[in-house]
């Protein structure tokens, strides 16, 4: 329910695709990225979504339920309870507990709400339905427990929420207008006591098992969403069942690309928990096994290409070069408009990580082509190795490289001049290398926009060293409130992207006074929420997806 479904929907979520094993020990080698998410971050992800959850049981719609009684003097009495709505839904307090190898204990007291519905009678032999007609409303109190055990089936993480229930405090009927006979007021008032709390508690414990269904289907198709582009996607799938502490859930992934009907494969990632810490809200444990393959699809799809005008060439030399470029680049230059530089990746990159930072060695071939021909004035190839910095900041990426070696292993030119030999190698080293990684900062935080990033807020996100040989790479972060996933739920709730509401809008409008809740920051629009918000509809109304988002 409230707060602590959150919780509950985290278990399902940090472990949803195929295959897993049950002893995490031998599953650490086939883990390719790791999520441990520390208990602040529990709590910050449920600051924001009571009411969501709220608007969840408010539009939650109960079954009808029919039944007969035989009175002295009267005879049979039919009657059915319909349209049982559940209103002013509100949390007093709630409480969550790790439970370690198990999952989380939940409890949630001083549940207040109103049920309002509709009784159906008629004396004798009369139908129901064209009977007497009576409004009804229960007001209630109620407290929920929920003891979720985790298991892993059928290729994911399974939480069992059998351990269900609700302790009924307060359930006190008032019927429309109070003026029905004392006689019918205490039948209908055993009925519906009975009926309220035998309806109410598999509702409400099917709808908290819905909720997590619907959530894990969401965040775990929107992490693959966005670890994919084009024809480049990777399996997130779980390795093992996700470890749960008394302070944090840490869960294993596969982290396998898959590109043009080849998946990467990964053996002996050298993951191992003691290599995590429990100082940030959110960490993310990655092995090169996975940045390498993902380098490779991207080489092969032709992403590391960059073509440079004459005019952006010339100003770049003249910028960060001290000394004159050589005649032959000075007179191909002289026509900004008819030349033109190219550059690209002619083999697959690597990158090798150590305490000391991310090395990354490349080779990349370039040609700088003068006049309209369509043979290059000069072309070479070389080889770049750098230490590689990476910063997340202001919602966008920052790249600094520390050139370490630049070779150059080819080149053509008109004459074989050792001074125009060096020149390439000093533009390689100060302008090239410095270009390319501008670019990818550009082209990066595009694709993270993409891909929704500049929707949450991070807070000082740093990439932690490991140790001498380690091979994988650990970002630590905080997060801010998910506003962004309440959005989204009040989207799929009230089919409204432009100005979302968690209950109906009063016809005098917005104000302090009335218990709407206005999303006033739902105002967003863009394919990149379009598409959030589509998604969630899916798997809360069955909608099918549109052609373009």
């Amino acid at each position: 329910m409230p707060r602590d479904v959150v919780l509950l929907l985290l278990l399902v979520v940090l472990g949803a695709s195929s295959g897993c094993l049950q002893d995490p020990t031998p599953a650490y080698g086939l883990t390719g990225a790791v999520c441990r998410l520390t208990y602040p971050a529990a709590v910050v992800l449920n600051e924001k979504t009571t009411k969501v959850i709220e608007a969840a049981f408010q539009h939650a719609r109960y079954p009808s339920m029919k039944g007969e009684k035989s009175l002295l003097f009267v005879g049979r009495v039919l009657y059915g309870l319909d349209n049982l709505e559940i209103h002013n839904l509100s949390i007093g307090r709630s409480a969550f507990e790790l439970r370690p190898g198990e999952g989380i204990a939940m409890e949630i007291s001083n549940v207040s709400a109103v049920f309002r519905g509709t009784i159906q009678y008629g004396y004798g032999s009369w139908l129901v339905n064209v009977g007497h007609s009576l409004d009804f409303e229960i007001e209630s109190q109620i407290d929920l427990g929920i003891n979720p055990k985790l298991y892993c089936g059928e290729g994911k993480v399974a939480a069992d929420t059998s351990d269900c229930y609700l302790n009924f405090h307060k359930l006190r009927l008032h019927l429309e207008g109070d003026k029905e006979p004392n006689w019918l007021k205490k039948l209908f008032t055993d009925f519906i006591t009975f009926t309220v709390k035998l309806v109410v508690k598999g509702q409400i414990c099917k709808e908290i098992n819905k909720v997590a269904n619907i959530l894990a289907d969401f965040i775990q198709e929107q992490a693959e969403q966005f670890l994919s582009d084009g024809n480049i996607s990777v399996d997130i799938g779980v390795t093992t069942a996700p470890v749960i502490t008394a302070n944090y859930i840490e869960s294993y992934h596969k982290g396998l690309t898959n590109y043009s009907n080849m998946t990467a494969v990964i053996r002996d990632s050298g993951f191992h928990p003691s290599q995590l810490t429990e100082h940030r809200m959110l960490y993310f444990w990655v092995s090169d096994q996975v940045f390498n393959p993902m380098l490779s699809a991207a080489h092969l799809d032709g992403r590391f290409q960059l073509n440079v005008s004459g005019d952006e060439l010339s100003n770049l030399l003249q910028t960060h070069l001290s000394s004159s470029s050589p005649e032959l680049i000075t007179q191909c230059l002289k026509d900004p408009s008819s030349s033109r530089f190219s550059v690209w990746s002619s083999s697959v990159p690597r990158l090798n990580t150590s305490s000391s930072g991310s090395s990354v060695w490349t080779q990349a071939s370039a040609e700088l082509h003068c006049g309209t021909g369509g043979t290059p004035t000069l072309s070479f190839q070389t080889d770049v190795i750098l230490d590689v910095s990476v910063s997340y900041s202001e919602k966008k990426l920052f790249m600094q490289g520390d050139v370490k070696q630049v070779s150059l292993i080819r080149a053509e030119l008109p004459l074989q001049d050792e001074k125009l030999q060096e020149f390439i190698r000093e533009a390689v080293q100060k302008v090239g290398v410095s270009e390319v990684l501008s670019v990818l900062e550009v082209e990066l935080t595009r694709l993270l926009d993409k891909q929704g990033t500049n929707l949450f807020t991070i807070f000082n996100p740093e990439v932690l060293p490991g140790d001498v040989s380690s091979l994988w790479v650990l970002l630590g972060l905080s997060l801010g409130s998910p506003w962004v996933l309440t959005c989204v739920f009040a989207s799929g709730l009230h089919g409204d992207s432009d100005g979302l509401w968690v209950s109906s809008p009063p016809a005098g409008g917005v104000s302090e006074e009335n218990s709407a809740v206005k999303l006033s920051s739902c105002r967003t629009s863009g394919p990149d929420f379009k598409r959030l918000i589509w998604f969630h509809r899916r798997f809360l109304r069955g909608s099918a997806a549109p052609r373009h988002v």
